[in-house]
């Protein structure tokens, strides 16, 4: 048995949690998963993993072979491409974890181009509003949208993001334009139903100042492009992030109020794993994604007009 692959199915093993995870990520048989940590196990002459019928825990040993073996798999694919003088091209998978939104309307067109930069790379791309946990299910990283939760992740801000409230014209219309955020309250809300108190508006004035409004939820949902096409159809008040709401500001079909505040506060974030080596292709497709959106995205344009 090629001992690096024994030390690649170690990792798989203590990241994906389980055997059987561990064989789908490689493409390979549990038994094979067994058949080699029982040879690794043998060949040093110590116990990497306490198995229960549940669990796994890493013992002392454990936990000083992954951090190396971890370090080693990624110096050793950083180093297959810093000396590669074919193509300079990256090579393998890069698996990605992002909301759906923003995934459909801006990471999409991103991925393709980026891959169309590295043809021989193979992307994962997982869309959904579920906050993955990035060591058992194998994530390289995730793009989201939000303040860092975790504090085991480390994170690299990607892009701003502002939230702005706005509504369909004929809403505006019968309900009369909001000349400040008190205004608000009471109003029929389109709420986002996976932030903690979604009829809840937190905001801070351009002088510092912070408070909230309450709007009458009248809709909630975990997605934004529900709630975005409700508010074009007149149903409530909307706030949303920008790079939902900017096509429909631009058409005319959403008209934003209130933009001298600052609702909520919240930046696109890459987020990786302590325990992980920033692998090359991980820093360039962060990279480059930074350098596409950067700090004035094209989705916040309309509000500079």
């Amino acid at each position: 048995m090629n001992e690096m692959e024994e030390i690649r199915t170690f990792i798989n093993l203590v990241e994906a949690q389980s055997a059987t995870a561990a064989a789908e990520r490689m493409g390979v048989a549990v038994s094979a998963v067994s058949r080699r940590m029982k040879e690794l196990e043998s060949r040093l002459g110590v116990q990497l993993i306490t198995r229960t019928t549940r669990t796994m825990h890493l013992s002392e040993a454990g936990e000083l072979y992954y951090r190396r073996c971890r370090q080693l798999i990624d110096d050793f694919e950083e180093a297959q491409f810093e000396v590669s003088q074919a193509s300079r091209q990256l090579k393998g998978r890069l698996r990605v974890s992002a909301p759906l939104s923003f995934g459909v309307s801006h990471l999409a067109p991103a991925v393709v181009e980026f891959m169309h930069l590295h043809p021989e790379l193979i992307i994962d791309v997982d869309l959904s509003d579920r906050r993955v946990d990035l060591v058992k299910e194998g994530y390289d990283l995730a793009v989201r949208v939000g303040a860092l939760e975790d504090s085991s992740l480390r994170t690299r801000k990607i892009s701003s993001v502002r939230h702005v409230v706005c509504a369909a014209p004929e809403f505006l219309s019968r309900h009369g334009v909001p000349e400040k955020p008190d205004d608000l309250n009471g109003l029929s809300g389109l709420c986002y139903s996976n932030l903690n108190r979604p009829e809840r508006w937190e905001y801070q004035s351009s002088e510092g100042e912070q408070g909230f409004v309450r709007v009458a939820m009248k809709m909630s949902s975990n997605n934004g492009d529900l709630l975005r096409e409700a508010a074009i159809k007149g149903l409530g008040v909307l706030c949303e992030p920008s790079f939902i709401i900017h096509s429909a500001v631009e058409k005319g079909e959403l008209i934003p109020v209130l933009t001298d505040y600052q609702w909520y506060g919240m930046d696109i974030v890459a987020i990786y794993p302590q325990t992980r080596h920033l692998s090359v292709k991980v820093r360039t497709f962060i990279d480059f994604l930074v350098e596409r959106f950067g700090d004035k995205p094209y989705w916040e344009a309309f509000l500079e007009k």
